[in-house]
């Protein structure tokens, strides 16, 4: 089936409400007892079709991975060389013009400048730190946002901001909106899916990939991908022996009886449809999910490209090689972090940029590179999209000796894959990369573009909610065409 048909068609139903009993009951188990009520206990929202008028526009992309760098990766210690820093080295940060300087934990420092080497790489000569020398070798497939800004330095806002549009929580997160205007892929694995570092989930925690006031079937799908089983509770534990397809079934049952109550007292209460949904979804993934997990037919050569033997890269290299086995198989949008939420473990790099920033870089730097080589070798990089986010940048001068403040006026951010002008780069930083100067973009902007490439007109997308009309890009966006094929 044409996936724009799929997406217009109506929601995989069962023929009747017997044969969805028979089909989660021929799985074995299925869900389980105690899945079924962690199923129950969920505020789930209202549920809702997805627009009929979409796309707006040809795509040049139908999927889309995302790697979320958090805690406010360095861009002057990454992919935004300034020989200004190297000069001023020691000396009191002064922009002139009686500016004050503020930072947003601690009193300003001494001009602090890259603590590693750059280098140009590729034919288009993009200055790249010595810390990422794989993802150098890929510049000529990426286009740079140089210059974006952010409303906040506090990571939770920043992080709402960049992901949601918003700086309060309770909105759409991208891939949620995503989902809402595109919908499904493949009927058998979810449409969002969120893979944490095992170190734990980010700021904000789930707030991250919440679905808002959209239908709760849009939220994020968090997948532990290291535990021992990534998918809680999609099967019965091993000590529930009493949960056999026959008990099972019978809870089907009971529980259909009391959906069909519910149903009947609130006809205009949909949040059943949710329910059965959810429900559905999770008896096809019973069949479907343990092999995307399954890496054993991957050739050991990729999988060591991935850097799935090094410690150092395993964990996040093993989400990069899930991230791309899941939109071949469908998934319309991955997003993988980087870092937990804290102090520490993450690119919230207060203390020491010297010390703090490497073992980051040397999670990430192999398994992003191969990843765009991986796409690009299937041809999966000609209708997806590969992102590069954090939610600020940090300050060009110290804290605290040799470490890094927040800076909400300049950080950088990159897309590779499809529609994107690949080598390209849009906006500069002032000679410091304290704040974004010219070309200046904005989070708005940023998912602008990316809904842009999936054929979506950011200004169209937008649903009704306490009295206005929401959406991603809030009031503002505008698409960076500079950066587009």
């Amino acid at each position: 089936m044409n996936p724009a048909d799929q997406r217009r068609s109506p929601p995989l139903r069962l023929a009747s409400v017997e044969s969805r009993r028979e089909f989660v009951s021929r799985l074995g188990a299925g869900l389980g007892g105690v899945a079924l009520w962690q199923l129950l206990d969920r505020d789930l929202a209202v549920a809702g079709e997805i627009p009929s008028s979409l796309p707006h526009h040809a795509p040049k992309a139908r999927r889309v991975i995302q790697l979320f760098m958090n805690g406010g990766a360095s861009q002057m210690d990454l992919f935004d060389y300034k020989p200004e820093l190297l000069q001023r080295a020691g000396q009191t940060f002064d922009p002139g013009a009686g500016v004050r300087v503020e930072a947003a934990t601690s009193e300003p420092g001494k001009v602090l400048p890259p603590q590693f080497p750059f280098r140009r790489h590729g034919q288009c000569g993009r200055w790249v730190s010595d810390l990422l020398p794989h993802l150098g070798a890929c510049v000529d497939d990426m286009a740079f946002f140089m210059a974006m800004a952010s409303r906040t330095n506090v990571h939770g806002p920043g992080s709402y901001l960049m992901n949601t549009g918003f700086l309060l929580p309770g909105f759409p997160c991208f891939g949620s909106w995503i989902s809402y205007g595109l919908g499904r892929i493949a009927d058998n694995l979810p449409t969002f899916v969120v893979l944490p570092d095992a170190k734990g989930l980010p700021y904000n925690q789930k707030g991250n990939f919440s679905s808002g006031f959209l239908p709760a079937q849009h939220q994020g799908t968090v997948i532990q991908a290291s535990a021992p089983n990534p998918i809680a509770d999609l099967a019965p534990p091993e000590q529930a022996r009493f949960i056999t397809p026959s008990a099972s079934q019978e809870g089907l049952t009971l529980l259909d009886k009391f959906n069909r109550a519910h149903q009947a007292m609130r006809a205009e209460d949909t949040r059943l449809e949710s329910r059965v949904r959810a429900y559905e979804l999770a008896a096809r993934m019973q069949l479907s999910a343990p092999e995307v997990f399954d890496l054993s037919g991957e050739p050991a050569e990729l999988r060591r490209a991935y850097g799935l033997e090094e410690p150092a890269s395993q964990d996040f290299g093993r989400r990069c090689l899930l991230a791309r086995r899941m939109i071949e198989r469908g998934v319309r949008f991955v997003q993988v972090w980087s870092g937990a939420g804290g102090p520490s473990n993450n690119w919230d790099n207060h203390t020491s940029i010297a010390k703090e920033l490497p073992p980051m870089c040397a999670a990430t730097d192999l398994p992003i590179a191969t990843l765009l080589r991986d796409l690009k070798a299937r041809g999966l990089l000609e209708d997806t999209l590969v992102l590069w986010n954090t939610e600020f940048g940090r300050m060009p001068f110290s804290q605290g000796g040799e470490g890094r403040d927040h800076n909400g006026g300049a950080f950088v951010g990159w897309m590779a894959g499809a529609g994107v002008r690949g080598g390209a780069a849009y906006g500069e930083t002032d000679p410091w990369s304290w704040k974004a100067q010219s070309d200046v973009t904005s989070t708005y902007d940023f998912h602008a573009t990316v809904l842009h490439l999936l054929g979506i007109q950011h200004e169209k997308l937008s649903v009704r909610f306490s009295g206005a009309n929401r959406r991603l890009t809030d009031v503002h966006g505008r698409v960076v065409t500079q950066l587009l094929a």
